[in-house]
């Protein structure tokens, strides 16, 4: 497949720079994988469109990992903490991977404040990410990094995050801290949505992905064979495992909410799709022509021209079927992005045999 493929044409207008009032008052675009009808239809209704399923989310919590400061010497500096390395046991030191921009450039030695955090720039690695040395005078980082951080909003988000997005960028499920972006699938849940699903027989499992920048990154190689794929860290507990082994003794379809799913179910799976407990770095890259091992149904968001994650979705459902849908929902107006509207891709698994 070629760069250009993964293009489409998208009304700057058509991206939702805010979320709606309420979670589960966005629309859903419900196809079939390897097939061309299209339904229009509420995320309110995600309980009735599927058999008694196993949902699989993601437990990631975005961090509020923005942190803009001042320079010891003068000057503004921002950070983006990307991934903890190390910390004392008192919580007070603790070392982070980060991407850094300051107007003279990120260089080894830099001091900078952040509110109540210092921070001192120990290296640089590849790709642009720096190593870095956050402590404070009083208390523990994470505490710290609470009052001082910001929500880290997609860069196609074009205004600063307020004080709504703390909880509007954070999902239904989250409880484990580590990711910089947030899992958008389940940003649609609510309480409403999942006691519906309770009441039409459906399951609910939970996995980790810690979502990092590289799933707004673009690929920029001419061909998908030629792009490197950023790595994520995930984990599957035994419920987890259980859950879905259980789910595929009885038939039950298992579907993924959001591609972080499934990278994580993907990267467990046996070549059978026996999914096993366990965590690692995973940098699979799901692109056609790609036989999906364990999830039947995927929800999802609309996602970036020129994306891996656009990539993704062309594998299970299809790349004439996803082409299609995209072009409907421009048509339609549907709202694009990590705050816009979701779909629903029902039957990938048996999208070959078609």
């Amino acid at each position: 497949m070629k760069l250009e493929d993964l293009d489409y044409t998208l009304p700057e207008e058509l991206i939702a720079q805010a979320p709606l009032a309420e979670r589960d008052a966005s629309r859903l675009l419900v196809l079939d994988a390897g097939q061309t009808p299209l339904a229009d239809a509420a995320f309110v209704d995600l309980p009735a469109l599927l058999p008694p399923s196993l949902f699989v989310v993601n437990d990631t919590r975005v961090l509020p990992a923005r942190l803009l400061g001042q320079k010891a010497s003068g000057g503004a500096v921002e950070l983006l903490l990307v991934e903890r390395l190390a910390s004392e046991d008192s919580g007070a030191r603790e070392r982070w991977l980060a991407l850094g921009r300051t107007s003279k450039g990120m260089r080894p030695g830099l001091r900078a404040r952040f509110g109540e955090l210092d921070a001192e720039l120990l290296g640089k690695r590849d790709e642009g990410y720096v190593e870095v040395e956050l402590s404070v005078q009083q208390g523990d980082v994470e505490s710290a990094l609470e009052r001082a951080g910001q929500m880290p909003l997609p860069p196609y988000v074009r205004r600063a995050p307020d004080a709504s997005d703390r909880e509007r960028y954070q999902t239904v499920f989250a409880r484990t801290p580590g990711a910089v972006a947030a899992p958008t699938a389940s940003l649609h849940f609510t309480p409403r949505v999942l006691a519906t699903l309770e009441a039409a027989g459906h399951r609910l499992a939970r996995v980790t992905l810690h979502v990092g920048p590289g799933t707004f990154r673009p690929v920029k190689s001419a061909t998908l064979d030629e792009h490197v794929m950023h790595e994520e860290r995930w984990e599957v507990s035994p419920d987890a495992a259980d859950a879905i082994a259980r789910a595929r003794d009885e038939g039950r379809p298992v579907t993924a909410v959001g591609t972080t799913v499934v990278r994580t179910l993907e990267s467990a799976a046996s070549e059978g799709g026996t999914v096993r407990p366990g965590s690692g770095r995973t940098n699979l890259f799901i692109r056609p022509p790609y036989r999906a091992k364990v999830v039947d149904h995927l929800v999802t968001n609309f996602h970036l021209p020129r994306s891996t994650l656009l990539a993704l979705v062309f594998a299970l459902g299809g790349e004439a079927t996803v082409r299609a849908a995209y072009a409907h929902a421009v048509a339609a107006r549907y709202r694009f992005f990590s705050y816009g509207d979701a779909m629903l891709i029902r039957g990938i698994r048996g999208i070959r045999a078609r």
